[in-house]
């Protein structure tokens, strides 16, 4: 018998810790299904603001207050209280909340939507001034201050993260090093051909990029300031600023002596309810403990944090609902190539699967299909500067349609603008070409 959780509707407060997508999703639904008291808690920023729009607030095409997408007035009218203060410690037998303030709120739901933080990994000097990651508003502030007047930078590991302060730094004519471990630019995460396209693409806006090269070590000035750094190969890089790109964890530590079980991130179960009743997790900061095909039981996304907010809100006005994403998709833009993903399409194929791979004589666009070599089941497509419909590669993966449909109704997923140059007939051809057995199916 399965036990679905039944929030208790007595209860009055429902506490959410921390205001990004997942937990302003997660208080904008509870509104709208319910009359309980909200409060949202963050030490980041005291209003929700876009993460995904820093990057052009540091590039000069957007202020920082055109970021948040409701007015200031929007939380008062819509009776979210805000709590501008830094949780300490989840005391889950009180049902309480302690604060940096000394402040302590009670709650009768909590929601954790914590988020992430930059990885570090050690390093000697990975503390200096001038050394940082790209995560948060502060971050911004940080990498702004730590940016002026400089001549170099270098970057540590390879990844979305590096590839927007690379962006970033480019625009204000900072000269960047890329140390990237891989072999070819984030061929930890894309086929080989994809990385190959995408590492060319950087070194074309005369980005320096080192492939297979490890960091060893930031050296500091006299002033406590980064003035170099040293590479696995004893490669010695003067630079003034050095952004750590190699990933973020879940914003957890606080919960520690909670009670609340976690391991890298905060353990939910389908329902994203953790192992204290009434008490959930969503976004960054949560891990999985139950499969979901083709996805990570950690999805540091931002759709999957809005999604999360969604669902648990359900649940907690009194319709338990499951966390059922669909299957996975993600996009994002390679300085000046936008880059979209659906379903599995993984480095290396797997013995089961095969691919075809497509790329414009431009070397700006591409496309890579992969399918079950015996059923013919289409897994998965990325592409690269070709727009594509995310309504239809998710019904056609929920629909388990094969290789074949996808090919033939490809021109019917084109997303690109009128006028734009089109390629599927040149795509299909290619496909039947090096798979005339298709054609004839």
């Amino acid at each position: 018998m399965v036990i679905h959780p039944v929030f208790n509707l007595t209860m009055k407060h429902i506490v959410i810790i921390g205001n990004g997508i997942s937990g302003v999703t997660a208080a904008r639904h509870i509104r709208k299904n319910s009359d309980y008291q909200i409060t949202i808690i963050s030490s980041e920023t005291r209003h929700f603001f876009s993460r995904t729009a820093l990057m052009y607030v540091y590039m000069g095409h957007l202020k920082f207050e055109h970021t948040k997408p409701y007015e200031d007035f929007f939380w008062k009218k819509n009776r979210i209280d805000l709590v501008f203060d830094h949780v300490v410690k989840v005391n889950a037998e009180r049902q309480q909340v302690d604060l940096k303030s000394g402040n302590t709120l009670h709650y009768d739901a909590l929601v954790i939507a914590s988020g992430s933080r930059s990885n570090k990994f050690g390093w000697p000097g990975q503390d200096l001034v001038g050394v940082q990651g790209l995560y948060s508003y502060n971050d911004l502030v940080l990498m702004e201050g730590n940016t002026k007047a400089i001549k170099h930078a270098v970057l540590v590991g390879g990844g979305l993260i590096g590839i927007e302060m690379a962006e970033m730094l480019l625009t204000r004519g900072i000269r960047v090093t890329f140390l990237v471990r891989e072999p070819e630019f984030w061929s930890s995460v894309l086929p080989m051909e994809e990385a190959r396209l995408i590492t060319n693409h950087i070194r074309s806006h005369h980005v320096d990029l080192k492939l297979t090269t490890e960091l060893r070590e930031i050296i500091s000035d006299h002033e406590g300031k980064v003035k170099a750094v040293k590479t696995e190969k004893n490669e010695i890089i003067e630079c003034q600023f050095v952004g750590l790109a190699v990933g973020v964890s879940p914003n957890i530590e606080f919960l520690s002596d909670s009670g609340i079980r976690t391991n890298n991130g905060v353990l939910v179960d389908s329902y994203l309810q953790t192992n204290i009743p009434n008490v959930y997790a969503i976004g960054d900061c949560v891990e999985r403990t139950y499969q979901l095909p083709g996805r990570k039981n950690i999805e540091q996304v931002w759709y999957t944090g809005r999604m999360m907010g969604e669902v648990v809100a359900q649940t907690i006005c009194g319709t338990p609902s499951k966390y059922e994403p669909g299957p996975w998709f993600n996009s994002a833009k390679f300085l000046d190539i936008e880059y979209q993903t659906y379903g599995t399409v993984s480095n290396v194929l797997s013995p089961a699967e095969d691919d075809f791979y497509w790329e414009h004589h431009g070397q700006k666009k591409a496309i890579h299909f992969v399918w079950n070599k015996d059923s013919k089941k289409f897994l998965g497509v990325n592409t690269f500067g070709i727009r594509l419909r995310h309504e239809y590669f998710d019904r056609w993966l929920r629909q388990k349609k094969d290789i074949q449909f996808v090919i033939a109704h490809l021109q019917e997923a084109n997303f690109d603008p009128e006028f734009f140059e089109r390629h599927e007939n040149e795509i299909a051809n290619a496909f039947y070409q090096k798979y005339p057995s298709f054609k004839a199916a």
